[in-house]
């Protein structure tokens, strides 16, 4: 069987709620590529948004870099800047209901520490009001455009569609062999 290639520049995309910054993290420790929440780039501490242009500015030198995991969306236009920069897309697509239940878990362990890849002090209730209004929004209008553009790319970059939690830990598994030279 040939071998994969070295994952160098990751994104990690999907929808809100999706457990893309546990899998992030989790593929970090493993590959050892430096990880980039964008939440963390996005919003200052607090919650409150950075400037669009010191967004932009910042996310254009990340991925200019040669190793990276960025988790998150950002824009648009800065999605689509960076999914055609990687070599790796990962897109989590769970049920739409799994990503609510997500969503809500997240919510109530929000409450007595900061969600992983959220800026510190960042308002629980504001932010998961903000999930629950763009899920819908997002499966309705981005998830059409990420089925496509996996789909278009399998032939032209390592492709990962995870669409269960169980196909989520299939994936870190098979990685965590693939970096440990276990076949």
């Amino acid at each position: 069987m040939s071998k994969m290639p070295e994952m160098r520049r990751v994104a990690v995309f999907g929808n809100a709620g999706g457990g893309k910054s546990t899998l992030a993290r989790q593929l970090a420790s493993i590959t050892r590529l430096p990880l980039h929440s964008l939440d963390t780039i996005k919003y200052k501490p607090g919650g409150g948004e950075v400037p669009h242009n010191e967004y932009l500015r910042i996310h254009s030198e990340l991925i200019r870099g040669d190793r990276w995991i960025i988790d998150g969306f950002g824009c648009v236009p800065s999605a689509w800047e960076r999914f055609s920069a990687a070599d790796t897309l990962i897109y989590v697509d769970l049920p739409l209901f799994t990503h609510y239940v997500w969503v809500t878990k997240r919510l109530v362990k929000g409450l007595v520490v900061t969600p992983e890849g959220w800026p510190e002090n960042s308002p629980i209730w504001r932010g998961t009001l903000n999930s629950y209004r763009v899920l819908r929004l997002c499966h309705e209008k981005l998830t059409p455009k990420y089925r496509q553009l996996v789909a278009e790319q399998t032939t032209h970059k390592r492709v990962h569609h995870l669409t269960s939690p169980k196909a989520m830990k299939t994936f870190v598994r098979a990685i965590t062999d693939e970096y440990s030279g276990i076949r």
